[in-house]
């Protein structure tokens, strides 16, 4: 396999698209360290294991000799990005993007090499900008094209408004590509229209286009929706060791290999030979600890990765109950003289709706003071204290009164 052949596996590893594949070829055989970009608003003071995905694929480049600038939204930051909201979001304060800015500085070193990373605010050229400048750039783009994209096209017809603010958006992030002169932007695949802007804007003005890579959007502990703070599914890259070990060995098994694809550093040939080693019998809980461990080293270190897995073996392999479990109290059903247990577990916060504590007790992942209870109709009575366990992170001490 020639170097560039061999370099573009590792790119395309967990990648989505790569548009377009012969450019980015070409590209790599000039020889020349491409310019790589990507942006984050700081919408948020803290990142998570869902942004990683997009700095390890720039961590990625920067191994293969390539420049990365880390690009921080300041500016995009105060209008807000509108990508995939049925609503007019409201945009942060100057004072939220500077102080959420600051802590991504420190966070995103714990991933690339500050020696080959250019850290770039797009205030820098676009608090430059005058009125006529920004007036003349919106010229450059249609209201049609705009009305393409799916978040706005649907707004539009159905009736709900779409601020004139947010069409600057897409114009904005695409000539940040310009000032910056992106060889490849990077970008989750929600932002696929934004990052083709780019491409579009640099030709317009007499620029080469970047080649655009999308990345697939890492579903959350549920295994379900987009890994988000607001969910409450999601694992920080700030998060104390065990809490980090904790969360990861709490994922399903086929969640498992998704994350070990796109956040793990290790070879695919490596990952490939533990898949078939779990099919032979080898238990998935042992790859979950190679995976949980390869991640509290990454944010932490080496040590606080072992004892992160000491602690989780004790804790959960041995019996050991957490010292910080909740203790409450719930009222029983007058009817039934206790209390349906998908009741208990949504009531004690352990599960986010009856729905789907029915479904985990249905899973086996429900135990009653260690026991499984796999009955959806099970009650438990009134008078009664137990400790409950929901998979293998969620108890509490529960009294029926």
């Amino acid at each position: 396999m020639s170097k560039i052949e061999e370099a573009l596996s590792i790119i395309k590893r967990g990648t989505e698209e790569i548009l377009l594949e012969d450019d980015l070829r070409q590209r790599l055989a000039s020889g020349r360290p491409l310019r790589v970009k990507a942006g984050f608003d700081p919408t948020a003071p803290d990142l998570h294991l869902g942004h990683t995905v997009l700095i390890n694929k720039l961590r990625q480049f920067q191994d293969l000799g390539h420049e990365v600038m880390f690009l921080i939204g300041d500016f995009t930051g105060m209008i807000g990005d509108p990508t995939g909201k049925n609503v007019t979001r409201q945009p942060l304060t100057r004072e939220q993007v500077i102080e959420n800015a600051r802590t991504y500085e420190q966070q995103i070193f714990k991933i690339l090499d500050p020696e080959r990373t250019l850290v770039m605010f797009n205030s820098s050229w676009m608090g430059e900008m005058k009125a006529a400048d920004l007036i003349q750039l919106a010229a450059r783009h249609t209201v049609a094209r705009m009305l393409e994209r799916e978040d706005f096209s649907k707004r539009y017809a159905g009736g709900q408004p779409i601020a004139i603010h947010e069409f600057l958006y897409p114009l904005i992030q695409g000539y940040d590509s310009v000032a910056m002169q992106a060889d490849v932007e990077l970008g989750g695949t929600d932002q696929k229209f934004n990052l083709l802007v780019g491409r579009q804007l640099q030709e317009s003005f007499g620029q080469k286009p970047q080649v655009v890579i999308t990345l697939p959007i890492l579903e959350g502990l549920d295994g379900v929706q987009k890994m988000s703070k607001s969910l409450g599914n999601y694992i920080g890259i700030n998060e104390a060791p065990d809490e980090q070990f904790g969360k990861i060995m709490s994922i399903s098994d086929d969640l498992m290999w998704r994350y070990l694809e796109l956040l793990s550093f290790r070879p695919l040939t490596e990952i490939e030979k533990w898949r078939r080693e779990v099919e032979e019998g080898l238990n998935p809980r042992d790859v979950k600890f190679r995976l949980a461990g390869e991640i509290v080293e990454r944010f932490h270190t080496r040590e606080a990765a072992m004892q992160a897995q000491e602690n989780f073996v004790s804790r959960f392999r041995h019996g050991a109950l957490p010292e910080d479990m909740p203790e409450l109290e719930l009222g029983a059903d007058p009817d039934s003289g206790g209390l349906a247990l998908s009741t208990l577990l949504k009531e004690a916060g352990l599960t986010p709706s009856t729905s789907e504590a029915l479904r985990m007790i249905r899973q086996g992942a429900v135990r009653i003071d260690g026991e499984r209870v796999e009955d959806a109709k099970a009650v438990i009575p009134a008078g009664s204290s137990h400790v409950v366990q929901v998979g293998k992170r969620r108890f509490a001490r529960v009294r029926v009164a």
